[in-house]
């Protein structure tokens, strides 16, 4: 195998697509499993769709992702400009000696004539009209000022074909094919023909991209024919879905990996999802870290089929990665979250965090779980009464006065040593544990569900707190018997 050099190619249109971070992702994959280059260029051909700032998300998202481009913008190793718009110049000389070599020609043809070629469903098919005109003729008309696109030279008749590493074998009628405008008018060159400059020029021999362009790599071998360039090996990849029908798409919701990252998705997480759809690992495992990914990263288990995208499978993963994590680590990532809820600034993130790391999976889940702490107000009692535990108002109100007269002068306020008192006190009263620690909480909370029991509650209240919140529920208790 050659040395291997891989691209990713983004528009600065906004967000990262997760499509198209998948596809970064896979190119990144290839290259570092076969000790190859990984290039970064931007196309920013496309001026109308340039979205001011969309550059830095590139960046971002991929210092997010932890995918670390060879060269790019930011690390010429002697193939840039990595900027399409700084190659300009390049394309048209190019586009030039295709015209010499018989691949492109002059076309003059303006709109109110390539709207008259449109059929009955408004597309139209050019017809090869300026294909005739003599060198004569055209220098002419270039030298009077006329505006004029180039256009690529497709053969009419028989079959261009090629091998695709997921695929297998293509084949495109070339009536199929049209011939499409390699210069535009304002000299700036169409995306497909700065591909295809830029990729030979780069040196770019692994070529990884979405489906869609499975049927018109054709066109660009042409070009590379023409040019007496050598083709690069192509990988095409099946489309995620959003359901059978649906391509994932903004329109349908989270689509972009900024997204995810604000509903609480951990990078590593969202990397390691994407990873998975489309490509099975050899092994059993789903959990794989970037190293992992690296080394078991092969195109055989690239699938053909579109794969769907399940957010509550990448939920699961994502709460494996946080169980993994130490108090002090997802204290750090979870911080915008807690300051985002109201127990902003009150309590220990760490504390917190100790409660939290086996109880969410995303960390947009943070604020419905810790809110209650600030939300203690007037609740329903019904929520001390438990058939199972045979627990009702009046024995939920007595364990209460026992805990809050037991307790009073308890100085050792932690989880472990409020939880031995608690059994104590239970075995004391001669009531199951379950009738002493759920009221306990209940108590303390007004909360039906909580990232913690009694006595971690406890814990994260403090003493002073908590003597305040019993007395509280007992007299709410006592009103509602």
């Amino acid at each position: 195998m050659d040395k291997v050099r891989t691209r990713f190619a983004p528009s600065p249109t906004g967000f990262m697509h997760i499509g198209n971070l998948r596809t970064c992702l896979y190119a990144y994959l290839f290259a570092k499993k076969n000790n190859g280059k990984f290039v970064l260029r931007i196309e920013d051909t496309d001026q109308e769709r340039y979205v001011e700032g969309a550059v830095d998300v590139i960046y971002s998202t991929l210092k997010k992702a932890g995918i670390q481009h060879d060269e790019g913008p930011d690390k010429d190793c002697g193939y840039g400009p990595y900027i399409q718009s700084q190659r300009k110049s390049l394309y048209l000389d190019y586009a030039k000696e295709l015209v010499d070599k018989g691949g492109a020609y002059y076309c003059f043809c303006d709109k109110e004539r390539l709207d008259s070629l449109k059929d009955e469903r408004g597309v139209a098919k050019y017809d090869k009209h300026c294909l005739s005109l003599n060198k004569e003729e055209v220098e002419k008309r270039i030298a009077s000022g006329e505006p004029y696109v180039i256009r690529q030279n497709v053969p009419t008749e028989g079959f261009s074909e090629y091998d695709d590493m997921v695929f297998g074998h293509i084949s495109v009628p070339n009536e199929d094919m049209e011939d499409g405008v390699l210069i535009k008018s304002d000299g700036m060159p169409t995306y497909n023909f700065a591909n295809v400059v830029d990729d030979h020029l780069m040196a770019i021999n692994y070529v990884i991209r979405g489906v869609e362009y499975l049927s018109s790599t054709p066109k660009y071998n042409l070009m590379y024919d023409a040019f007496g360039w050598e083709r690069p090996h192509y990988m095409h990849l099946s489309p995620i879905m959003k359901d059978a029908q649906r391509k994932l798409s903004k329109r349908y919701g989270d689509a972009n990996f900024e997204d995810f990252l604000a509903k609480g998705y951990l990078p590593k997480a969202i990397v390691n999802y994407i990873a998975l759809l489309g490509w099975s690992p050899k092994g059993n495992d789903e959990k794989l870290t970037m190293d992992e990914l690296i080394q078991q990263f092969d195109v055989e288990g690239i699938s053909k089929s579109p794969s769907i995208f399940d957010e509550t499978k990448m939920r699961w993963l994502n709460g494996e990665y946080i169980k993994q994590m130490s108090v002090d680590e997802f204290a750090e990532v979870a911080k915008p979250f807690f300051e985002a809820s109201k127990v902003a600034g009150k309590y220990d993130y760490k504390a917190l965090a100790k409660l939290l790391i086996p109880r969410v999976e995303v960390l947009g889940e943070i604020a419905e779980k810790v809110d209650f702490l600030e939300e203690f107000a007037e609740y329903d009692v019904a929520m001390f009464e438990h058939k199972k535990m045979k627990i009702t108002r009046q024995l939920a109100l007595d364990n209460l006065k026992a805990i809050r007269y037991d307790f009073a002068d308890f100085e050792d306020w932690t989880d472990e040593a409020l939880k031995q008192k608690g059994m104590e006190l239970a075995e004391k009263l001669g009531c199951k544990s379950g009738q002493i620690f759920l009221p306990w909480r209940l108590a303390l909370t007004g909360a039906q569900t909580t990232p913690g029991g009694a006595t971690e509650m406890a814990e994260l209240l403090g003493k002073d707190e908590s003597m305040r919140r019993l007395d509280f529920s007992i007299d709410l208790l006592c009103r509602n018997i």
